[in-house]
C-alpha cells in the first residue's frame, strides 16, 4: 500500500519572513498538513484508493474525508513548494506563461489584481488558483474547502492558501494584505515550469 509522508520544505523555516513567520511555517506545515497526510494514511488501507497517486485520488473520490485530505496534501505540497526566499524567487513571469497572461489579461500587474481580489472575495476556507487548460489558456478560479482545480480537466499553476491557518498569526484578519504580499515569495521559474508541462510540485 501506498503510504505518503510529510513534504520535506525546500527551505528553512524562517526563509520565508516577514512574508511568512516561521512560527506559522511549524503550524500550517508542521500541524496541519502533517494531520492531512496522517489522517489519509489512516484512511486508505482496504480502500479502492490505497495505491493511486494524490492527483487521482482527488480526481476521483467522492467528496468526503478521503477527498478532502488528499486534496489538502495535493493543496499544501503545491502551494509550499512554489515560494523561494524574497531576495531569490524569480519575481514575474516569464516566456510562454508571460505571453499568455499578457494575452489574456493586458499585463501582469492586472493580472494579480484580478488573482487577489478572487482570493479575498472567497467566503470561508478554501484556495484561488491560476490554471491552464488543455489548450494552454488560463483561469482563475476559487476552490471551496480542500478542492483543486483537477477536478475540472485543469493543470494547477499557482495557488494561495485562503484558509485562516494561513495567514492569522501573521496577518489577523487582514487577508487582503497576506494576499499581497505573497507575490515577493513566489518563485515564477516553478509556475512556468507547470505551465511548460514539467511536474507540478
Amino acid at each position: 500500500m501506498k503510504k505518503y509522508e510529510l513534504m520535506a520544505l525546500p527551505y528553512a523555516p524562517e526563509a520565508l519572513e516577514p512574508v511568512i513567520s516561521a512560527q506559522t511555517i511549524a503550524f500550517h506545515h508542521g500541524k496541519h498538513l502533517q494531520a492531512y497526510v496522517d489522517n489519509l494514511n489512516k484512511l486508505l488501507p482496504g480502500s479502492e484508493y490505497e495505491n493511486m497517486a494524490l492527483e487521482e485520488i482527488v480526481r476521483k473520490a467522492p467528496t468526503g474525508a478521503v477527498f478532502n485530505n488528499a486534496g489538502q496534501i495535493l493543496n499544501h505540497e503545491m502551494y509550499f513548494a512554489q515560494f523561494k526566499p524574497a531576495g531569490e524567487a524569480v519575481q514575474g513571469p516569464e516566456g510562454a506563461l508571460a505571453a499568455q497572461i499578457e494575452k489574456q489579461w493586458g499585463s501582469v500587474e492586472a493580472f494579480k489584481a484580478e488573482f487577489e481580489a478572487k482570493g479575498v472575495g472567497l467566503f470561508g476556507s478554501g484556495w484561488v488558483w491560476l490554471s491552464a487548460d488543455a489548450d494552454g489558456n488560463l483561469v482563475i478560479t476559487q476552490e471551496q474547502g480542500a478542492s483543486n482545480p483537477v477536478v475540472k480537466g485543469l493543470k494547477p499553476l499557482l495557488t494561495f492558501d485562503v484558509w485562516e491557518h494561513a495567514y492569522y498569526l501573521d496577518y489577523q484578519n487582514r487577508r487582503a494584505a497576506h494576499l499581497s504580499a505573497l507575490w515577493q515569495i513566489v518563485d515564477w521559474r516553478v509556475i512556468a515550469a507547470r505551465y511548460d508541462g514539467g511536474r507540478m510540485m
